[in-house]
């Protein structure tokens, strides 16, 4: 049976029994019908893999913590994707393919360009949206750290921000990723449907992002997303 991993959003200590919240335990003993003595794969964001045997499953589905283990899966390279705000799927998508590739933060970002309008209880819905996404990627992904979606912003807002190793995607750029030098920790500010205007681009060339060029094709915003972290953890992560 295949190894299941499971986010638990508490503390986790060695020799510890805990009941899993409802939708791990309808997961696990519905879906999956795991049986009692099971082993399965805790975490909680620390970096670490929490080894369990499953005790219960009839009326609570109630755990116990064997051993805590590292979970070498995290990147050198921390990465930080700065993503114009796309329609619907298209955003879960890149969100989820995004945590696969090791992304450590994603910053929604309201541009000029942005179909999506949010605010208030939508807003707040949406991102917690985005962050179950996330999640799931990570159990699935086999990583012990969850990257945060943090709350949109719009560009003006977010070039005020200090940033180390800032890059733009501008299809006009000279600027490869063969040509820049290696670096251990960067942003990557991507544009929505219909991209970054060229008023924003220029804004975020003078906030000292350096513009950067995928190939001689225009990529969606979905694919550009994943394209530029899946070549920068080819060359600076793993």
């Amino acid at each position: 049976m295949k190894n299941v991993r499971l986010y638990h959003n508490a503390p986790l200590s060695v020799g510890e029994e805990l009941t899993l919240d409802v939708f791990s335990a309808h997961h696990l003993t519905k879906v999956l019908r795991f049986p009692i003595g099971q082993n399965i794969i805790l975490f909680n964001g620390d970096g670490l893999n929490y080894n369990a045997e499953v005790l219960q499953t009839k009326k609570n589905c109630t755990v116990q913590i064997l051993e805590k283990t590292q979970n070498p899966s995290e990147s050198k390279l921390h990465l930080t994707l700065a993503q114009g705000i796309a329609k619907g799927e298209k955003m879960d998508f890149l969100i989820q393919k995004a945590v696969e590739l090791g992304v450590n933060k994603i910053i929604p970002i309201l541009t000029e360009h942005c179909v999506v309008k949010l605010k208030g209880e939508k807003l707040t819905k949406r991102q917690s949206h985005w962050q179950k996404i996330v999640i799931s990627a990570c159990e699935q992904s086999g990583r012990s750290v969850v990257p945060e979606v943090f709350t949109p912003i719009n560009l003006t807002d977010f070039l005020q921000q200090p940033t180390v190793n800032g890059f733009v995607l501008h299809h006009r750029s000279k600027q490869t990723l063969l040509k820049t030098d290696t670096v251990n920790q960067a942003t990557i500010l991507i544009g929505p449907e219909g991209g970054l205007s060229k008023a924003e681009i220029s804004q975020a060339t003078q906030a000292g992002y350096q513009s950067l060029l995928l190939g001689t094709r225009i990529l969606r915003t979905e694919t550009a997303s994943l394209v530029a972290i899946a070549n920068m953890q080819l060359l600076w992560g793993n």
